[in-house]
């Protein structure tokens, strides 16, 4: 029993992550070209023909813009809200599309993909928890503040994508004009550094094997800077900060213990 997990790519350049187990799987947000997609599973042995559903978390085009062509190409079922989907505004799709029920689970195979509504400057947006066979993978980014919903969900995940978009500091004192500061703070933007560790020191379950820190901010944020802050306090938790360009390695989630491992690439 095991679900394996890659971060795709992540940043404000766009977002794809992708959770499946040996038979079938589902990406959450589809931000970068198809061509990217092929070639990066590629590279990680994953066959795009395993991908049975997309489920769209907001219309933002960081988290959409390599749909149409994914989804038409491979006729993938794309899960996505009413209101999400009226702000998507995509032409004559040529691709299934289904409405997503919030609070609620959709079974792909044996994956169960639960969506909870998260808060953030979007028409109708939504986290997610993918589960299988008592194995619980988050996909938590675009985030304004960890409200209550997130910290449940956050206390059942062995492995999860949370969000670590910006340095406070940096931030403060970087070039963005100020309305857009305050846009990414103001509790409807983005989860800071700190703001994601203290969600993980508070409600991390004793089981959480991986952490992979997502959607860092090109301009106000650092990888370096992200892992100094969270490595002290990780424990038996495996830390990766997923890239801006590139996929993270594949790894393999089990429930029994924490216990992860990192898969080689053929």
């Amino acid at each position: 029993m095991s679900l394996f997990i890659t971060s795709l790519n992540s940043g404000s350049n766009g977002n794809c992550y992708y959770v499946g187990n040996e038979e079938e799987a589902i990406l959450v947000d589809v931000g970068i070209s198809c061509r990217q997609i092929e070639s990066r599973m590629r590279r990680l042995g994953l066959s795009i023909t395993k991908v049975k559903a997309i489920f769209i978390s907001h219309e933002h085009t960081d988290h959409i813009t390599g749909v149409p062509m994914l989804a038409a190409k491979y006729q993938i079922p794309v899960y996505i809200t009413a209101k999400t989907l009226l702000n998507c505004k995509y032409p004559q799709t040529g691709f299934p599309i289904y409405i997503l029920p919030s609070n609620d689970c959709v079974w792909i195979g044996e994956l169960c993909v639960k969506s909870f509504v998260k808060t953030h400057d979007a028409a109708d947006p939504h986290s997610f928890l993918v589960s299988y066979q008592g194995i619980n993978v988050g996909v938590f980014t675009d985030i304004g503040v960890p409200c209550d919903q997130l910290i449940l969900h956050f206390q059942q995940c062995h492995a999860a994508f949370l969000e670590a978009n910006y340095d406070e500091v940096m931030l403060t004192q970087s070039r963005y004009p100020y309305f857009l500061k305050e846009r990414i703070r103001g509790g409807k933007g983005h989860l800071s550094n700190q703001q994601a560790l203290s969600l993980f020191q508070n409600y991390r379950p004793a089981f959480m094997s991986h952490l992979i820190l997502s959607h860092l901010s090109k301009e106000n944020n650092h990888p370096q800077v992200a892992w100094d802050l969270f490595y002290p306090h990780m424990n038996d938790t495996q830390l990766v900060v997923a890239p801006r360009h590139e996929e993270t390695p594949l790894y393999q989630i089990k429930a029994s213990r924490v216990q992860m491992e990192v898969l080689p690439v053929e």
